[in-house]
């Protein structure tokens, strides 16, 4: 795992989120890549420099962060994009090659009845980066169990398990595989990939209407230290391809969540 990023809003959870990163990426050697995003609202009689100042003010603020974190001797570069979230992701993988996203459930929204704010959504939604959400309260110690929870043993490529097999390694982390039977099943679903099925330790199987539900009544017999999914167009996060915000309410996950997704 060579290059990490680590998408930073105006939460103050920032800092937590960026000292968990760097405590990751000292253990895989990973360098660590800072951004923040910005964009302008053209406005009559503005200043024409207003661009230059709001870039210097955002790379000031990302430095300021980093005073604030020890970095282990962990390279960490900073970047700053202007345009959304999801372009800026977009274009420092394309230029450096991105490997894991670590980030906050609310970059930006700190509603208290919010898990997934609408800019963590949107990257998690619209990349195809594996993703670590970190909840606030969380530091960082290896994960010595994971629950991988899935609906479909269908692996089309075995790319798309390459992070969670790193992290197996690393960590020596016991994973149990929760296969959730939904009314969606289909019997090629219940074969699970032999990729997949070497990375588990065991096995568990469930009848319940959704993944989520699933999760919900094994989490506390597994008690994880690590929630794996995966990242499919109508899987995990079936509301998150209708909307970009999910609600406590609607799930809560106090523990880090790993989404696995394939890269393009």
């Amino acid at each position: 795992m060579k290059n990490i990023l680590v998408p930073i809003g105006i939460n103050p959870n920032a800092v937590n989120t960026l000292q968990y990163a760097i405590d990751l990426a000292d253990v895989f050697g990973s360098d660590i890549y800072l951004m923040q995003a910005y964009t302008l609202i053209s406005r009559a009689g503005s200043f024409g420099n207003v661009e230059g100042k709001v870039a210097q003010s955002s790379m000031s603020s990302l430095k300021d962060l980093i005073k604030k974190v020890d970095t282990k001797g962990v390279q960490v570069r900073v970047a700053t994009y202007k345009g959304t979230v999801e372009e800026g992701v977009n274009a420092i993988d394309k230029e450096y090659g991105i490997d894991l996203i670590v980030l906050e459930p609310k970059s930006t929204d700190i509603r208290e009845e919010v898990f997934l704010g609408n800019t963590s959504g949107r990257i998690v939604k619209k990349s195809h980066i594996p993703a670590l959400i970190v909840p606030e309260g969380n530091t960082f110690s290896p994960y010595e169990s994971g629950l991988v929870a899935f609906k479909s043993g269908i692996v089309e490529d075995n790319s798309l398990l390459d992070t969670l097999a790193l992290f197996k390694e690393k960590f020596k982390t016991k994973l149990s595989l929760l296969f959730v039977k939904t009314p969606m099943f289909t019997e090629p679903d219940g074969v699970i990939d032999p990729a997949l099925d070497a990375l588990g330790d065991d096995v568990q199987r469930t009848v319940n209407s959704t993944t989520f539900e699933g999760v919900l009544e094994h989490f506390q017999k597994n008690n994880p230290d690590l929630l794996v999914v995966f990242r499919r167009k109508r899987g995990f996060f079936k509301k998150l391809w209708e909307k970009d915000i999910i609600l406590k309410q609607e799930f809560r996950c106090s523990i880090p969540l790993l989404v696995l997704s394939q890269k393009k």
